[in-house]
């Protein structure tokens, strides 16, 4: 088909998750609820690793960059479903779509990049602890952050590349909650075998590799702690099984739908969702429930904060009630009592 006879797309029309009004609003305040955890639980890991001294070890910091990425990402998709959920007809224009896709890879991409360094300073601090210092030193891990999101970059920008060159010819009806290349590249009217090719080398095989890469390393640091004491073998152990937990929750979803090239993926909007909605939340949930320094030190910055609050507000009574003036009635506090000067 000739470029000049293709239709201009500047808008796609969204199915979502269901028809059904009674079913929307149910999946509206389930998913609203999730957004309401992820968001202030992410804040308050990135708050309480900033704010305690004692956390400041390099797998800390790489844990509150893990927020940071977790509030950008979960801010990517959620927003826009859950305002379609009260729309007739869920559209999304072509450069909002274009724009999704991106971050969504982006950010994706930038995690599991960010997993592998995380896998990286729990290698060294295990296998060579007396390098520690010098292998994972302050410079050292702002590099290795900066490196997540340049290659989250790259990743991202090469979709979009692929994605926005895609001849769309007319219909613009994408089955899912968001824009993804997958449904895209449905649309395409012509021959997308090479696009398919590459969009699987730069999305299947790359995060394929990532969650082997970080399944071998895991496996390898367990059983490098059967060396170890009983004490120090069960601390690090519990750190390592919370790597795993979030590795597998958040590769195993991308790879049932970027791991399998040329085909339909069955169930896809399901999967979509617990990669997408889901996988956000396992980062406070299971970083703060398996953590003993992260819990200890969130109870300590709550009661901080909730005595400074105490304080405060007790610091405005006291310049309050110093001195009342009343019609008939001047109150004064002293240190012997109250006294009262009536002005009848």
């Amino acid at each position: 088909m000739d470029h000049e006879n293709y239709t201009v797309v500047t808008e796609f029309i969204l199915l979502g998750l269901s028809q059904n009004h009674e079913v929307q609003m149910i999946l509206f305040l389930f998913f609203l609820l999730f957004y309401m955890i992820i968001l202030p639980g992410n804040i308050l890991i990135i708050l309480t690793i900033q704010g305690d001294s004692q956390l400041g070890s390099p797998m800390y910091f790489f844990l509150a960059n893990l927020a940071f990425l977790d509030i950008c990402y979960s801010s990517v998709t959620p927003p826009k479903m859950l305002s379609d959920f009260f729309s007739h007809q869920k559209t999304i224009s072509y450069s909002a779509c274009m724009a999704q896709l991106f971050f969504l890879h982006f950010l994706g991409a930038a995690e599991a990049f960010l997993l592998m360094v995380m896998a990286y300073d729990r290698y060294v601090a295990i296998c060579k602890p007396l390098h520690y210092n010098r292998l994972v030193n302050r410079g050292i891990c702002c590099v290795l952050v900066g490196a997540t999101w340049g290659g989250g970059f790259i990743h991202g920008i090469t979709l979009f590349g692929l994605s926005i060159h895609l001849p769309l010819c007319g219909p613009n009806i994408l089955d899912n909650f968001f824009c993804d290349v997958h449904q895209l590249v449905k649309l395409a009217c012509a021959n997308t075998y090479i696009v398919e090719l590459l969009m699987f080398l730069n999305n299947g095989v790359v995060i394929i590799m990532c969650f082997i890469l970080l399944l071998i390393s895991y496996t390898v640091l367990l059983l490098k702690l059967w060396t170890r004491s009983s004490k120090a073998k069960n601390k690090v152990a519990s750190t390592c099984v919370s790597h795993i937990i979030v590795v597998s929750v958040m590769c195993g979803p991308a790879i049932y739908i970027y791991g399998l090239p040329f085909q339909a993926v069955p169930k896809e909007k399901v999967v979509a969702v617990f990669h997408t909605v889901i996988f956000p939340l396992t980062n406070p949930m299971i970083y703060t429930l398996r953590n003993k320094e992260i819990k200890d030190s969130m109870w300590k910055l709550l009661k901080k904060k909730k005595k400074i609050k105490f304080l405060t507000r007790k610091r405005l009574m006291q310049n309050k009630t110093g001195l009342f003036l009343f019609p008939y009635k001047l109150v004064i506090y002293s240190q012997n009592g109250i006294s009262e000067n009536c002005r009848d």
